[in-house]
């Protein structure tokens, strides 16, 4: 069997770029040579992060390159300008980088595995006689929504502009798929306006047409959190839960492909609290709150009276409230999350419900307090609270904003729900038996690569 290159191209998100680490993390171990893409912007800040630790790249074999993502360096990377660069600029980028890869002839690129939110890299990849398989980095349920666009505009349930025509409250995939709450669609937010959703939704229409040149869609999911979405969508191969195997003496200090510098000094304080006591709360890369949502959180955290791990990032423009204390707690910038969740005096996780952190959440058996910000988290948020029941959600006043007296009742009542614990428990016991069953997909895949 040859030893199979294969080019890995992610949605340039932190939350794209995690899980498709650890994916090539696992290709490595496979035997194949892994060349993985970010943007010039992305890719920056990724070594900026990783200077400590650069010993460790070199023998993580996995090659790090980058091309222009066509925006200007003040531009923000955080709303739809990005959507409209992805499909107008970054072809071009990567058939020119493709060319180059195969001009030095050191490794020729045999296959190509792409986030699905930029499936548009079969077209690419096709130019070049290179095969291809899709990534899912989100829910099954979330992805069979997106790939069922096509349709949706055929059967106008949809417009161009991916709106509902119909009054429809719910649309359901399949019979035996729960209904998707048209609100919880990952292209439409609340109180977004027309043009805010349309280059999003024009993207994932594109990626979901590109979808059907390959015969592999790899989803990070499992049967365990997903029963009833994946009998539908035979094509999808769950090989989730994708987490690092800290265990393996290889394992890197901090883990490849973040944006920003994890603190580790939070496990030290960690490691110094009692068993099943530390609220650990955290929303991920993008979710951003006004002056007055943040002081509510801190003073919450301050009125629970328990110890807490608060990740508020760099980019965060917040400043603390002025009769905040937060003696009990410790605030990061960025965290070893993975880490964190699966240590022994973690009680709960305050979570936006991105599917990353949904995933490390119910691998550990941590109760979670949903806090969705937007895009696929409504959904997740649901499959949590209303499918698994391992979680509870927040509610908002009339003014759009969740009081301190709100995330400290809901706390107490997480916390002091006995079969919410048991059912996350269950869960993560369930996930760790099962496990096997990814591995063995991703296996098969590998196999099919090699050969």
């Amino acid at each position: 069997m040859s030893v199979p290159t294969v080019l890995v191209l992610p949605f340039p998100a932190q939350g794209h770029v995690n899980p498709m680490v650890i994916l090539s993390e696992k290709l490595v171990e496979q035997g194949c040579n892994v060349i993985f893409v970010n943007t010039e912007f992305n890719h920056k800040r990724v070594m900026s992060s990783m200077v400590e630790q650069q010993h460790s790249l070199d023998k993580s074999q996995i090659k790090l390159v980058s091309f222009p993502d066509g925006l200007g360096p003040d531009d923000d990377r955080n709303n739809e300008k990005l959507c409209d660069a992805v499909l107008s600029s970054m072809p071009t980028s990567l058939e020119k980088l493709i060319e180059d890869i195969h001009l030095e002839g050191e490794n020729k690129i045999s296959f190509l595995v792409a986030d699905f939110f930029m499936a548009w890299a079969m077209d690419v990849a096709a130019k070049f006689g290179i095969k291809g398989a899709i990534f899912c980095p989100c829910s099954a349920a979330v992805f069979a929504a997106a790939y069922s666009i096509p349709k949706l505009l055929h059967d106008g349930i949809l417009n161009s502009d991916g709106l509902m025509i119909t009054t429809t409250k719910a649309i359901q995939i399949s019979p035996e798929m729960p209904e998707l709450d048209v609100r919880v669609l990952c292209w439409l937010r609340a109180g977004d306006t027309i043009n805010n959703v349309k280059p999003i939704f024009d993207l994932i229409a594109h990626c979901a047409r590109s979808a059907n040149l390959t015969e592999w869609w790899l989803c990070d999911t499992t049967y365990e959190f997903e029963p009833k979405v994946l009998p539908y969508f035979p094509k999808i191969l769950p090989i989730g839960p994708l987490l690092r195997s800290y265990e393996n003496t290889n394992a890197t200090p901090r883990s490849l492909g973040q944006f920003w510098e994890e603190d580790l000094s939070c496990m030290n304080w960690l490691d110094q609290q009692p068993h099943g006591s530390v609220t650990y709360v955290a929303f991920g890369s993008f979710t951003l709150f006004d002056q007055n949502q943040f002081n509510e959180l801190a003073h919450a955290l301050d009125l629970t009276n328990k110890p807490f791990l608060w990740v508020v990032r760099q980019d965060n423009k917040m400043t603390f409230p002025s009769n905040f204390h937060g003696h009990k707690g410790k605030i990061v910038s960025w965290a070893p999350q993975q880490k964190v969740l699966n240590h022994h005096v973690i009680s709960c996780f305050v979570t936006h419900c991105g599917w990353n952190s949904t995933m490390e959440g119910l691998s550990n058996g941590v109760p979670l307090l949903c806090w969705p910000y937007f895009v696929d988290q409504f959904y997740n948020k649901i499959l949590i609270c209303d499918k698994l029941n391992v979680g509870i959600d927040l509610n908002s006043n009339e003014n759009g904003l969740v009081s301190r007296w709100e995330i400290k009742k809901k706390l107490d009542e997480l916390l002091a729900d006995e079969k919410i614990r048991t059912r996350s428990l269950k869960l993560k016991e369930k996930t760790r038996e099962n496990q096997g069953l990814s591995l063995e997909n991703i296996n098969k895949f590998v196999k099919w690569l090699k050969e």
